[in-house]
């Protein structure tokens, strides 16, 4: 199983809008393996497709200490929100920067699992603000598009001088 590589902000390709998946296929379940992987490898605690340069409405989560309680969400819907909160997020394709976003504090989505069954999940606290961070993902937006547009412009010069840093 590969380590993926993530794209990193500002890349195009993280605006694209991912589209359902059709069927659980060997490949569909092979890039979730991939997934995880990657995330665990990061380290992170979610990662949409759409970071590692594939389409699909697919997003592994694990927000346990122990790393051992993956979560697989293919086709996932919000059906419900409630509150807000402000969280401090960062992104794994936007790597070193953190900041504050407002999220809905619960949430309740529908998705499909890795075996292809329906199911709800009830979500807050970080759970809640990880699951809408990663649809955002789905839907081509970055969590610093949620911040001001002067944050936006200093977190993009910064991050292109570090690109040009390393090479």
């Amino acid at each position: 199983m590969p380590i993926l590589p993530i794209l990193q902000y500002p890349d195009d390709r993280l605006h694209k809008v991912a589209k359902k998946v059709d069927s659980i296929s060997g490949e569909v379940l092979k890039l979730i393996s991939d997934m995880a992987e990657t995330m665990y490898a990061a380290p992170g605690i979610g990662l949409a497709a759409t970071q590692v340069d594939v389409h699909l409405q697919i997003i592994v989560i694990d927000v346990s200490e122990t790393h051992n309680d993956l979560q697989v969400l293919i086709n996932p819907e919000l059906v419900y929100s409630e509150g807000e909160n402000k969280y401090e997020e960062g992104c794994l394709s936007v790597p070193g920067i953190y900041d504050l976003v407002q999220r809905a504090e619960k949430i309740e989505i529908r998705a499909l699992n890795a075996q292809g069954e329906k199911f709800a999940l009830k979500a807050e606290g970080i759970l809640s603000v990880c699951i809408q961070h990663e649809m955002d993902h789905l839907k081509g937006i970055v969590f610093v598009e949620h911040l001001s547009h002067l944050k936006q412009v200093r977190i993009r010069s910064k991050l292109k001088k570090r690109l040009r840093e390393t090479f």
